[in-house]
């Protein structure tokens, strides 16, 4: 159950996992088996469809990770109640700037009288334990996670995190950089260290302790996770399906060039601008 899950990480216990964009249920279902503890299948980024999504959301369930779904904002009704008949575990709504999106946002995950999400049956959701196993439930099951990713978040953070039915304040510091105008001020990847983003962190850091929510986070690779464990972030991405499978293509094309250059038939992989 969900609600296990989110005590397990109320409690301090860390929870890893990887978004997936590649729109492919092998690759869900593969990693589901790879002993992360999440999945997450990003439709805001990603060019996957209800029926796709569908086919993902299985997959990861047959593999035994918890299944969560970025949808495309804290207004788009219809991604979160599909993610969510679909049988996802939570989703993550991004791009929030006030207490009042957050409001309408948390409202569309949960069930009246908490919320405003509609009821239907029979859905893959309610499989498991039937209409009355899992509706009455669903509330304090469901994974309700919002996205840090902007200046207006950070100034309004106070405010957003006094919100009632927000399990997890994740922080996006990709977009949360651009929107402080930090890669105009600095020189990458310097906006990640800066000051000005040490400081909006630690005001997400603090906000989100009073209000017992779970901190989270997307990285790319394990270089800064002990330090954001630190900081207090349990639940942490380690980048997506396509960089892990770009950067182990890339270390095994690295391999191809010393060892043919090392035998005598020397040979150079073939150039891309993603390397």
């Amino acid at each position: 159950m969900s609600e296990a899950f989110k005590e397990e990480l109320r409690s301090g216990k860390p929870k890893f996992g990887l978004f997936v964009n590649s729109a492919s249920t092998t690759v869900a279902g593969q990693l589901a088996h790879s002993g992360y503890d999440w999945l997450l299948v990003d439709t805001q980024h990603g060019p996957m469809g209800n029926e796709t999504l569908s086919g993902m959301l299985a997959a990861i369930s047959d593999g035994g990770a918890k299944s969560m779904v970025r949808v495309g904002g804290y207004n788009d009704r219809s991604g979160i109640q599909q993610a969510l008949d679909l049988g996802a575990d939570g989703v993550l709504i991004p791009y929030i700037n006030t207490a009042e999106e957050a409001r309408q946002g948390v409202s569309c995950c949960l069930y009246p009288t908490a919320g405003t999400r509609s009821v239907y049956f029979p859905q893959r959701s309610t499989n498991k334990e039937g209409l009355l196993g899992y509706v009455p439930n669903a509330n304090k099951n469901i994974i309700v996670a919002l996205q840090v990713e902007t200046a207006s978040c950070i100034e309004n953070m106070d405010e957003i995190a006094a919100v009632a039915g927000i399990d997890i304040l994740f922080l996006g510091q990709n977009d949360l950089c651009m929107s402080m105008g930090l890669f105009e001020s600095y020189v990458f990847p310097e906006m990640y260290t800066s000051p000005e983003l040490a400081d909006a962190t630690q005001k997400l850091v603090d906000a989100a302790n009073a209000n017992g929510i779970v901190l989270g986070l997307f990285l790319f690779g394990s270089d800064r996770v002990g330090e954001f464990l630190e900081k207090g972030f349990k639940f942490i991405s380690l980048g997506n399906d396509l960089h892990h499978l770009l950067t182990q293509t890339g270390a095994y094309v690295e391999g191809l060039e010393g060892i043919s250059n090392n035998s005598g038939f020397p040979w150079e992989r073939r150039k891309t601008n993603l390397f």
